[in-house]
C-alpha cells in the first residue's frame, strides 16, 4: 500500500485558496521581515561587544536569524512565484513589515538585550502557534528555526537575569530600555489581516491575540521576581496593557531602520539584476 507523501513546495502553495494564501503571504512576509531586520540590527555588535563570548555569541544569533529570514522569504517566493532575493533587498524602506520593536537604533547593550529578550520570548510563542501548521513547508522550517530559538532564548534570559542583579547602573539601564520598549513590543504578535482565516485552515493553531496572552501570562513570573518593568493589569482571566501599542505596528518605520536599510541593501542596489 502506498503512502502519499505531504505536499511541498509550489505543490503545497497551489492546494491554497486565494484569501488563505493571502493571508499566508502577510504572516511569512511579516516573519522573515522580523528574522531579517534584527539579524542585521544585532550583527553590529560583532567586534564591539562587551565581551570576547558576546562577539562570537551575537555574531551567531545574528546569522541564524538572518537565515531563518532567508528560507522563510523562499517560502514567500513559492506562494507568490517570485524571486526571494527581490523580496528580500528590492523593497524600499517603508515595504518592510517588521515589528516597530525592531527599529530602534543598536543603542548600549542593556538596550539591545531587553530588545532580544522581548522579541525572542513573543517569537517563541509564534513558532508554537506554527509548531503543527497544516501548510507542510512551513511546518518543517518552523521545526528547525525551534531548535535554533531555544538557545537565542537561554541567552537573552540569562543576561536579563545577570542584568537585573549586576548593580545599580546595569539594572537602571535595563529597566529604562524595558520601559522605552514594551509599546513596541506589543508589535511583535498584533494582530495580522487574515489570521483567523489562517486558524481556520490549520496553518495557524490560534490567532495571534491569543498567542499575546500566552506570551504575557509566561513573562509575568520572571519580570516579576525580578522587579523589571511589566505594564499589564489583570482583567479577568486577560492581561490588559498599561501602555498603548502603536498605531501603525508594522510600518512607519524610523529613520533609524532607513539608515539600516541603506546598509544592507547597498550592494544589491547596485546592480539589482546581477545574479550573487
Amino acid at each position: 500500500m502506498s503512502t502519499s507523501l505531504p505536499a511541498t513546495g509550489p505543490e503545497a502553495a497551489a492546494q491554497l485558496d486565494e484569501p488563505t494564501r493571502e493571508a499566508l503571504a502577510e504572516l511569512l512576509l511579516a516573519m522573515a521581515d522580523d528574522e531579517f531586520v534584527i539579524g542585521f540590527w544585532d550583527s553590529e555588535w560583532t567586534g564591539i561587544a562587551p565581551l570576547l563570548e558576546e562577539d562570537v555569541a551575537f555574531s551567531s544569533l545574528a546569522q541564524d536569524e538572518i537565515g531563518h529570514a532567508q528560507v522563510l522569504y523562499q517560502l514567500l517566493a513559492e506562494l507568490r512565484d517570485a524571486d526571494p532575493d527581490r523580496i528580500a533587498f528590492g523593497r524600499g524602506a517603508q515595504e518592510y513589515r517588521h515589528a516597530r520593536l525592531l527599529d530602534h537604533p543598536r543603542t548600549d547593550w542593556a538596550f539591545s538585550i531587553a530588545r532580544r529578550f522581548l522579541y525572542d520570548t513573543a517569537d517563541a510563542v509564534r513558532l508554537d502557534l506554527l509548531a503543527a501548521s497544516s501548510y507542510a513547508p512551513l511546518a518543517g522550517v518552523v521545526a528547525k528555526m525551534r531548535r535554533e530559538e531555544t538557545y537565542h532564548l537561554l541567552h537573552a534570559t540569562a543576561w536579563v537575569e545577570r542584568l537585573a542583579g549586576g548593580g545599580e547602573e546595569p539594572r537602571r539601564r535595563l529597566q529604562d530600555a524595558l520601559e522605552r520598549l514594551w509599546p513596541d513590543a506589543l508589535c511583535v504578535l498584533a494582530p495580522l489581516e487574515g489570521d483567523r482565516r489562517l486558524v481556520e485552515a490549520g496553518v495557524l493553531a490560534e490567532p495571534l491575540a491569543d498567542g499575546e496572552q500566552r506570551w504575557l501570562t509566561g513573562l509575568a513570573p520572571l519580570l516579576e521576581r525580578l522587579g523589571l518593568p511589566f505594564p499589564f493589569r489583570r482583567a479577568g482571566a486577560r492581561l490588559e496593557p498599561a501602555v498603548e501599542r502603536p498605531a501603525s505596528p508594522r510600518g512607519d518605520h524610523s529613520a533609524s531602520f532607513e539608515w539600516l536599510w541603506g546598509e544592507f541593501t547597498s550592494v544589491y542596489r547596485s546592480d539589482p539584476e546581477a545574479a550573487w
